[in-house]
């Protein structure tokens, strides 16, 4: 039996680590890693990275490399990629599971704005703050690019490897990968005196310790909302249960 995970968060590295191990006669695990970060944590079994070439060559992979059974477990904002998923998992007839860590959820204290894309984040900044912790990763920082108004605005940009142009006028960027310590978060936004935290829906709990330190300092927060899972792919929300969906295709 073939499995494929297309992977490249903690969760798809996890359920790579519960499907290989104890090994299993004839089944094999295939994690597959879009190439976008420089160095990836890699998981156990095989690995292969790079594009399929959208949801036809996908499907065609599937195919060739007769797979049984097909887990998103993808970063919560990688759209695109699970739409072509759900696409390639119909045409070849491949049942399809998508894997997504819940979102995360405001407590009392906290001070969240919702945005529905990078756009709309970026337009709501002016009214918060001056001194942006960006959050978002090293693409679509050109959302917050090409106005007078966050020209004005300083930005502290954390991501896993160096942006690329375009990128805010006035910015630090900080290379770093998480899991984040709360003491960490907390000196962070004292060293840099952010005042507004602008952050995707990404759940887990590797990056939230930045969303208590910013409801302890007072520090509005802009969430991104997350776009949602194709329409009739079942949704799972940890590893051990994508795990139990997967030996149950497969024992079928």
């Amino acid at each position: 039996m073939h499995v494929l995970i297309l992977g490249g968060t903690a969760e798809a590295r996890r359920l790579a680590e519960l499907l290989t191990a104890p090994a299993v006669p004839g089944r094999t695990v295939t994690s597959s890693l879009a190439g976008r970060v420089a160095a990836p944590r890699l998981p156990p079994g095989e690995v292969r990275i790079g594009g399929f070439g959208g949801a036809e060559g996908l499907a065609g992979w599937l195919v060739r490399e007769r797979v049984d059974v097909l887990v998103d477990a993808t970063h919560p904002f990688a759209g695109t990629m699970s739409f072509h998923a759900a696409g390639a998992a119909r045409t070849a007839g491949v049942p399809l599971v998508a894997l997504r860590r819940p979102g995360w959820e405001a407590v009392d204290g906290d001070d969240w704005r919702s945005a529905g894309s990078l756009a709309e984040a970026a337009a709501l900044l002016p009214s918060l703050g001056s001194r942006v912790f960006l959050t978002t990763g090293r693409t679509g920082l050109a959302a917050f690019t090409g106005r007078p108004e966050l020209d004005a605005l300083w930005f502290l940009v954390r991501s896993v490897d160096p942006p690329e142009p375009p990128v805010p006028r006035r910015m630090d960027v900080l290379l770093d990968r998480g899991p984040f310590a709360l003491d960490g978060e907390r000196a962070l936004l004292a060293a840099h005196r952010i005042d507004v935290l602008v952050t995707k829906d990404s759940g887990g709990r590797a990056t939230a310790p930045k969303l208590t330190a910013a409801r302890e300092a007072g520090v509005p927060v802009v969430v991104v909302r997350r776009p949602p899972v194709p329409d009739g792919v079942p949704v799972v929300a940890g590893p051990e249960e994508a795990a139990h969906w997967v030996t149950g295709r497969m024992a079928a």
